[in-house]
């Protein structure tokens, strides 16, 4: 099963949905993430995921270790709830208010392979930070998170200031247009979705998106930036899939 893609101005991405996708969208959606084979059936069929397409994806997600089975009930692997984590946390981030300082985080560890620099990277960037120049990250200190344990231990965390303008900075180390425009693009392609394959395609990118907002102090931020439109829309959508499988 796939789902056309749309493609809209502002570099939405609405990816093609295949049965996995719409399994691991419900349940990243569900809590507890788990739901009985019988009402998974039920949810995928109105995504035109037949039973046997759904039972192949099963058992492929199953043996790739995306989900566990307990008798007929299928939930997330522990790999998987992680991510559902940060999803929520990508609807409901928690902040505090900004006094002005900024959280700078500066990779002290050498000699590491390239894989691991990688994997480093790629957490700093969940965790909300920008790269200024290799090895030193800093965002806003208005965000209520501790660092990981194994960021802790390559990196050293400081409290700074700019002597720049903070929103000039802000502008340097993240591309606050285009996450805007794209974030515009899909709100207007989720208002004008109707078929159930089409909504889910475009508030799965939604919440990819909203991976991805900086979630700036408002003063660093455009003029009517459209996170919490965003938020509120894909919680609003999230809130109709919990009620169309009795969760």
């Amino acid at each position: 099963m796939r789902i056309d893609v749309t493609e809209r101005p502002g570099g939405a991405d609405l990816r093609p949905l295949s049965a996995r996708s719409v399994v691991l969208s419900l349940l990243l959606g569900t809590h507890p993430p788990e739901l009985p084979v019988r009402d998974l059936v039920r949810a995928v069929s109105a995504f035109g995921v037949g039973g046997s397409t759904l039972r192949a994806a099963l058992s492929r997600m199953v043996a790739a270790g995306d989900l566990v089975r307990a008798d007929a009930v299928y939930r997330l692997s522990d790999r998987l709830l992680d991510r559902q984590r940060r999803q929520d946390e990508a609807v409901r981030p928690g902040t505090r208010a900004w006094s002005g300082d900024w959280e700078m985080v500066v990779i002290t560890a050498t000699g590491r392979e390239p894989a691991e620099r990688a994997e480093s990277r790629a957490r700093l960037t969940a965790l909300r930070l920008a790269e200024l120049r290799e090895g030193v990250w800093l965002r806003p200190a208005n965000l209520t998170r501790p660092l990981p344990d194994g960021l802790v231990r390559v990196a050293q965390s400081y409290t700074a200031r700019p002597d720049g303008p903070a929103p000039e900075l802000a502008a340097r180390l993240w591309p606050l247009d285009a996450w805007s425009a794209t974030a515009r693009a899909l709100l207007a392609s989720g208002a004008e979705a109707h078929r159930p394959a089409d909504r889910l395609t475009v508030f799965a990118a939604a919440v990819r998106h909203l991976l991805a907002d900086p979630v700036l102090p408002p003063g660093l931020l455009p003029a009517d930036w459209p996170g919490a439109e965003l938020r509120t829309a894909y919680a609003r959508y999230r809130g109709e899939i919990a009620e169309s499988i009795g969760h």
